[in-house]
C-alpha cells in the first residue's frame, strides 16, 4: 500500500500531522513525517544556532535526500510552506502523488492579497528580519493562521509554534524574486495525480494561489475548497474532512517508479 510522506509548514513541526498519521497507519499505510533542519526551538528557547543560514533550498534538498531513501515512491502530503516544498520535491523525485494543503505560493502560482501582508507585519517592519530566525507573535498568528478555530485549540498551537528562517520566509514572501531560482518549480515534471484542499477564509496564503497551482499542475487534478475554513486545518471537524478527502483520492491508480530517483537542478 502506498506510503504517505507528511511535510509540515513554517514555524512548525511533525506533530500537527499525528492525527492524519494515525487516521492512515489504521488504514495500512506507511507514513513518515520528518522536521524541517533546526525546527526544534519554542519562542522561549530562542532561535537555534544556523537557522537564520537556511534558505528554501536547504530545505528542498534535505527532503529530497530523505525521500530518496525510502524503499519506493510515496504520496508527498504537504502544508502551506510544506505545500511548496512538496511540489519542489516532487519534481526531483517522481513521486506516487502529490496533497497539497493550503499551499504556500511558488514562482508561478502567487497570488497577491493584503492579509498576508497584515499577517505577517510584525516580522516584515523590523529591518533586516530576512537575515534572522523569525517567529509570528500570537495576535497576528490567531488572526492570519488560526483564524476560524476554536480559542483553546489555536492558544495551544500558538504555543507550539517554533522558530523558522527569516531567509526562507524572505524567499516565500517574493518567491519570483528568488535569485538562486529554488522558488521556480518544473511544472513539466508535475504529472502525478494531485489532490489540493484550501479553505475559502485562508488568511496567509490566499485562494488563489490554491486555484493557480491548480491550474499549472500537468497531471490530473482533484480540487477542493472547504467554506469558512482558514488556513489551518488540523482540527475538528475540519481535519476529519481533510483526511476523508484524501482517504477517498488516494485509491486513484497511481503510476509509481520502480524505484525513487532524484533529478537535478
Amino acid at each position: 500500500m502506498t506510503s504517505l510522506y507528511f511535510i509540515h509548514g513554517m514555524w512548525s513541526t511533525p506533530a500537527v500531522w499525528d492525527g492524519l498519521r494515525a487516521r492512515f497507519e489504521a488504514a495500512g499505510h506507511a507514513t513518515h513525517a520528518p522536521s524541517l533542519p533546526y525546527h526544534t526551538n519554542r519562542r522561549a528557547d530562542g532561535p537555534p544556532p544556523g537557522l537564520a543560514a537556511l534558505g528554501l533550498r536547504d530545505y528542498i534538498e534535505y527532503l529530497v535526500d530523505d525521500v530518496s531513501r525510502l524503499p519506493e515512491p510515496p504520496v508527498i502530503v504537504g502544508h502551506s510552506l510544506g505545500g511548496f516544498l512538496a511540489q519542489a520535491v516532487a519534481a526531483r523525485v517522481q513521486p506516487a502523488g502529490v496533497v497539497l494543503l493550503s499551499p504556500a505560493a511558488t514562482a508561478k502560482t502567487s497570488a497577491a492579497g493584503i492579509a498576508p501582508v497584515r499577517t505577517l507585519w510584525p516580522i516584515l517592519s523590523k529591518w533586516g528580519w530576512w537575515k534572522q530566525p523569525t517567529i509570528l507573535d500570537a495576535e497576528a498568528a490567531r488572526w492570519g493562521i488560526f483564524n476560524e478555530v476554536p480559542t483553546d485549540i489555536a492558544t495551544a498551537e500558538i504555543d507550539a509554534l517554533v522558530w523558522d528562517s527569516g531567509r526562507v520566509l524572505a524567499d516565500l514572501s517574493a518567491p519570483w524574486a528568488v535569485r538562486n531560482g529554488a522558488a521556480n518549480v518544473d511544472y513539466a515534471r508535475l504529472t502525478a495525480p494531485a489532490l489540493i484542499v484550501t479553505g475559502t477564509a485562508d488568511r496567509i496564503t490566499p485562494l488563489g494561489i490554491a486555484r493557480a497551482t491548480a491550474r499549472v499542475w500537468q497531471g490530473p487534478v482533484d480540487y477542493h475548497e472547504l467554506p469558512g475554513v482558514g488556513h489551518w486545518l488540523f482540527h475538528e471537524p475540519v481535519v476529519e474532512r481533510v483526511g476523508a478527502l484524501i482517504g477517498d483520492w488516494l485509491p486513484s491508480k497511481f503510476v509509481i517508479p520502480a524505484k525513487v530517483g532524484t533529478h537535478g537542478h
